[in-house]
């Protein structure tokens, strides 16, 4: 792909962008402009998606340039209705390119689905299991070979005591840890998960409740570290220290505040959400996952932080990021498959990465506004579009 610095692109027309997108990538025009017209999904395909159809709905389908992720210039779709989240994430892609682009590093894309086990003697069952568990891993793989062959499939078993107020409730909770690949992973855990519960009742000598995928997919994470020099905060108005200073005030706010940590960790989704929308993921399920990380030790916290490091400004996020290039919308979804295209997001870890790195774009360019001209200067002026 040709570069994703791109000056100008903000003044171009949309047909000119696609032009220009479907030169960046080998192809005609035609089939750019197919996948997104009119939401990027036709009717019958929409008719198969979901239940009970009378029609679609769109969203704006943008491309923001500048960024620079682990090596690669990268051009990065976004399907979203607010103004001035695109435009944010390409600004501050565009600082963080000056500082070498974001970094990256994901974890493997390891998913758990929890089963329910009741049983009289909780410890006894607890240690049953524990004992059993290569032999429940090799069960669990028999359920879903197809995985297996792919190079992922069941990778480990955990259990835990939940402890209620009424002994008559407590229970233990089984996750089956999975290696999905390149999918998401929902319909693969839960398909485990089922299997292997006949097998976790007998151990336990008891019976099971909910068997279903967790969304807080804490051994999912994507983490980036993003690295701004000092010349390159330089603002009409403002000193560049002072604006470093403000994003480093603006970001220990988040960390001291849970009030202000929500808002925060908004503004990180408002680009992150905007990937796993365009490349058909879900972004609920995301969102879920985010916000109880976000929560993980009893306190509600910022995902994303800024420091000082010497003249320059400094970055680090972390997050669970469960999305996949395969299965569900991502299948079939014209618009999506685009997308994902675009991303150059061949595998589920290298989405993980892109969507990571454009919520703390928009993070950054968030906390630059706040701690200089006010954030209602510049979105107040993209709102007016839409009038």
């Amino acid at each position: 792909m040709e570069g994703s610095r791109r000056p100008g692109w903000h003044r171009l027309g949309p047909a000119e962008r696609c032009s220009h997108l479907a030169s960046a990538l080998g192809i005609e025009r035609d089939e750019v402009e197919r996948a997104v017209r009119d939401g990027g999904i036709p009717l019958e395909v929409a008719d198969r998606l979901v239940e009970d159809v009378v029609g679609t709905f769109g969203l704006p389908f943008a491309i923001a340039p500048n960024f620079r992720i682990d090596g690669r210039d990268v051009l990065v779709p976004m399907a979203v209705e607010e103004p001035s989240v695109v435009a944010a994430a390409a600004n501050a892609a565009r600082l963080v390119r000056e500082g070498g682009g974001f970094v990256t590093a994901c974890d493997p894309p390891v998913m758990a689905c929890q089963v329910q086990v009741f049983a009289d003697d909780l410890a006894t069952a607890k240690a049953r299991i524990l004992a059993a568990r290569d032999a429940l891993v090799q069960a669990a793989r028999e359920a879903d070979p197809g995985l297996a062959a792919a190079g992922g499939g069941p990778v480990g078993i955990e259990v835990r005591t939940v402890d209620a107020d009424d002994p008559n409730e407590s229970f233990l909770v089984v996750h089956v840890l999975v290696d999905v690949r390149d999918a998401m992973g929902a319909n693969a855990v839960n398909t485990v998960g089922e299997a292997l519960a006949p097998r976790l009742a007998a151990l336990a000598g008891g019976r099971t409740g909910l068997r279903i995928l967790t969304n807080l997919a804490d051994r999912r994470l994507a983490r980036v570290e993003a690295r701004v020099p000092l010349a390159a905060l330089r603002m009409e108005g403002f000193e560049p220290a002072q604006v470093r200073d403000g994003i480093v005030a603006a970001s220990r706010f988040a960390e001291l505040d849970p009030y202000r940590a929500v808002t925060h960790n908004k503004g990180i989704m408002n680009g992150t959400d905007a990937v796993v929308v365009a490349t058909g993921n879900d972004w609920r399920a995301v969102e879920a996952g985010a916000h109880a990380y976000a929560a993980r030790d009893g306190r509600y916290r910022p995902l994303c932080t800024w420091r000082r490091d010497g003249d320059d400004l400094a970055g680090r996020l972390e997050m669970p990021l469960a999305v996949g290039t395969i299965g569900g919308a991502t299948r079939v979804h014209p618009g999506a498959r685009l997308a994902l295209r675009v991303a150059g997001a061949d595998t589920s870890t290298r989405l993980a990465a892109v969507a990571a790195s454009v919520g703390m774009a928009n993070n950054l360019a968030a906390l630059r506004a706040l701690a200089t001209e006010g954030i209602q200067k510049g979105h107040m002026r993209l709102h007016g579009r839409s009038r």
